[in-house]
Parts: C-alpha cells; structure tokens; sequence
C-alpha cells in the first residue's frame, strides 16, 4: 500500500508506504521524512528507539496489564496509542492533533485496533488544555518537536506546569526531545522541567548512552514526575533498553543539564 495526501495547513504531503523489511509494519512521512512506523499485525513491537523507551516507562506506570488514562500531545500515526491498547486494554486516551487531515490520512489508512477508546481533538496542544480541566491523566505524552524549532509556547515552565496539574499524583509526563550537538536545547528543557516539577518531583533522562556526551543528534526522552523517581525504574528502564541505554537523574542529570 502507498497513499498519499497534501497537508494544507504546512503545505508538505503525508505518505504511508509498507515498510519492506516487516510485514504488516508500515511507515508515516511528511515532507519526505519519516515521521511514525506502525506495525499494525504486532502494535506491542516499537520500531522507534526513542518511543521504545517511552513505551518502557508506560510499561511502569501502573501495574501490568492495567488500563491507564492517557493524553497524547502530538498524534503521528498513533503509535503509542495503539500500543497501549495492545498492552493495557480499554485504556481510556486522548489524542491532539493540530493537522486534522494528517489525523484524518492516518485514521483512514492505519484503523486503531477494535475496541481501542480514542477522543481526537484538532488543535494547538497549549491552547486545547483548557478543554481538560479537572481532570487527571496517568501519562501525557508530548511528541511535537525538535530542537530550536520547537514552537517557544511549548518549551517553557509555565507549559510544563500546566501539564502537571493534569496528571495524576502517580502520573508521569513524557517529553520526546530531538537535538543536535551540543545538544543545548535539550539540556535547556531539563531545567525548564525541574522547575515546573519543583522538589516533591523528579526529572529523569533516557537515550542511548552515547548522546549524553552531547557529540551526537538524536532524541532524548525526558520524564517527569511529581513524586521521587523510583530507583528500580531506572534499573528495570536500562535492564528493558534499547542497548546501551542510560537513565540519568539527580546529580548526573544536573551535571549534564548545566
């Protein structure tokens, strides 16, 4: 299968084309870029390193098997969401989106699994917060930008802190950073997290081992939470991988934060 479609709002075209060296798997482009890989016979199996760990840390969230509520900032082609579904069934989520014909494309081409429970809203990740109000998620995912690129309202404390007050108290926020060396916009949101989290809660920091030296572009996941981070979910997180995986946290998070 190849489709394709403009996306008028950023003027590229989206296209899902059969990813050739997995069956069923299938992979999401925009303006020629890989953006989403779906393995829609296997949804469990993460092609994507950085969201392989971010599925790790969902794994954690709450014991196995057990349906979380979930706020997903950025859709892509819905990875997470339907891995979710495949792990943790009848998880209640939420998916914004600012392009309603990329939501649209997917959806189409890519149906979530039966039974999957999906609200989609269309719109600017800060603004549609409003809408949720009162409400509490056990993890919010943020999956929008890379490096200085990055839409400045969604970068700062503030931001950060309005999630906070959406998640759950055994919630977690999961940012996905993409830089480039030296890797200053990364270290920046460290900060920008750790003060939106404050002292009663912890940020940590999962890549492969060899981006912390800040040499190399690549992704950077970054989570927060409002309690302690546990010890034995770093060690369960670099025990999971992918390999060589590092998780920093206290110290060695400041150090490489700066």
């Amino acid at each position: 299968m190849t489709a394709s479609r403009l996306l008028r709002g950023i003027g590229a075209h989206a296209t899902i084309t059969e990813d050739g060296f997995t069956p069923g798997a299938y992979v999401l482009s925009i303006g020629g870029a890989e953006q989403s890989h779906v393995d829609m016979a296997r949804p469990q199996e993460i092609f994507y390193e950085y969201l392989r760990r971010i599925g790790n840390v969902l794994d954690l969230a709450a014991p196995s098997g057990e349906p979380l509520r979930a706020l997903h900032l950025g859709a892509g082609a819905l990875t997470l969401t339907r891995y979710l579904q495949a792990t943790r069934p009848g998880s209640a989520q939420v998916a914004v989106e600012l392009e309603r014909e990329l939501l649209d494309f997917v959806l189409a081409h890519l149906p979530l699994p039966e039974g999957t429970e999906l609200e989609t809203v269309i719109g600017d990740a800060r603004e549609s917060l409003d809408r949720f109000a009162g409400q509490q998620f056990d993890a919010i995912v943020l999956d929008i930008f890379a490096g200085a690129d990055a839409p400045g309202h969604l970068t700062t404390s503030d931001f950060y802190t309005e999630l906070a007050t959406l998640l759950s108290p055994a919630g977690v926020l999961l940012v996905n950073v993409g830089d480039d060396p030296p890797l200053a916009f990364a270290r920046r949101q460290v900060r920008e997290l750790q003060a939106a989290f404050g002292p009663d809660g912890e940020v940590a920091a999962l890549a492969q081992r060899d981006m912390f030296t800040g040499r190399y572009p690549g992704n950077i996941v970054l989570a927060a939470t409002l309690f302690p981070w546990p010890a034995e979910w770093t060690q369960q997180l670099l025990a999971a991988g992918p390999h060589p995986a590092a998780v920093l946290t206290g110290e060695e998070l400041d150090v490489f934060a700066g």
